[in-house]
């Protein structure tokens, strides 16, 4: 959660093939190469990777934007740098970015708990950021296989052979499992016999459902984070951008509800809307009436509306949040 750090540590993951090329020498090609110098990694500049593509592309990127990151990519470039902070965004594979951040390449990363538990890397978890969750699970033909363990020493494809071994394990009798390494459709191996079950990510089940399979055990439960290096040259930085972001989540989770109430009918209202730590409360003009402010979760904010007003509370109003510096 934000403002804490923990310490993770695993063996590697995710739903892309890992890359046989050392990732940092990946990076420096990146950084030094011929069009990338016209940008250049400027000195004294914190290096921030995010995946390079795909929907948790979208999200973060907009969670950026929305928590003041100016910057400018240029075309076909993987580099960009903020305009009011030393600060360089660094575009890469998703299933890069745990080690890259674990070895120091670069300072931050947002990726998902799935392959920080896959790669190994031993990294800082500063922020569950909430959004790209999913299940890393275990599938087999729908109707085929009644517990878990009639799957070990068979067939297993799967994006996360060390997942995937490290769970199998625990029920084998002798015989090992046999991991195949699938990079892309680990849902169509089944069917086309490559393998018995497999070990894949679940958001939704659609497409699990679509190929005829169903879930037979959960290995975990995954979301995006924001991780940083132990070891980082810039812990300031860093903690300023972790703020930023815990900022902008606070504001995409909230609204602002103010209302007046009488102050006989305060006490009720408060336990209504006790906000982040409590309400704020201000005298009116009005003899005994006084305005209240307090911080409602978005997805309650009618039905707290209601029970205000239930109990009195008049000019009740909410207002939207675009971002926030509220700590726990």
């Amino acid at each position: 959660m934000a403002g804490t750090a923990g310490v993770v540590s695993a063996s590697f993951a995710n739903c892309h093939t890992a890359t046989q090329t050392d990732p940092a020498s990946k990076l420096k090609s990146t950084l030094s190469s011929g069009s990338s110098q016209k940008i250049g990694a400027l000195p004294d500049h914190l290096l921030f990777a995010i995946p390079k593509k795909g929907r948790l592309n979208e999200k973060i990127v907009a969670m950026l934007k929305g928590s003041g990151f100016d910057y400018s990519r240029p075309e076909r470039l993987d580099i960009a740098h903020c305009k009011d902070l030393p600060v360089s965004i660094v575009f890469l594979p998703a299933s890069d970015i745990a080690t890259y951040v674990a070895e120091g390449n670069v300072d931050l990363g947002i990726t998902g708990e799935d392959i920080i538990e896959e790669s190994g890397a031993l990294v800082n978890v500063l922020i569950k950021l909430g959004f790209g969750k999913c299940r890393l699970s275990v599938q087999a033909p729908r109707g085929e296989v009644a517990d878990v363990r009639q799957l070990a020493g068979t067939r297993i494809a799967t994006s996360f052979p060390e997942l995937a071994k490290r769970f199998f394990a625990k029920y084998e009798n002798g015989k090992p499992t046999s991991v195949k390494v699938i990079s892309g459709s680990v849902e169509a191996s089944c069917g086309l016999g490559l393998a018995d079950a497999i070990v894949d990510l679940v958001e939704t089940g659609t497409t699990m459902r679509a190929a005829g399979l169903e879930e037979v055990a959960v290995l975990m439960n995954t979301q995006a984070v924001l991780i940083s290096n132990p070891k980082t040259a810039y812990p300031e930085l860093v903690e300023t951008v972790r703020r930023r972001l815990a900022g902008y989540q606070t504001a995409q989770r909230f609204v602002m509800c103010t209302y007046n109430v009488h102050r006989s009918n305060l006490n009720e209202a408060s336990r209504v809307t006790p906000g982040k730590r409590s309400p704020s409360v201000m005298n009116l003009d009005l003899t005994d009436w006084v305005s209240v402010s307090a911080l409602v979760e978005k997805s309650k904010v009618a039905s707290v509306m209601d029970k205000l007003e239930s109990i009195g509370a008049t000019d009740i109003l909410t207002t939207g949040l675009l971002s926030s510096r509220i700590y726990d």
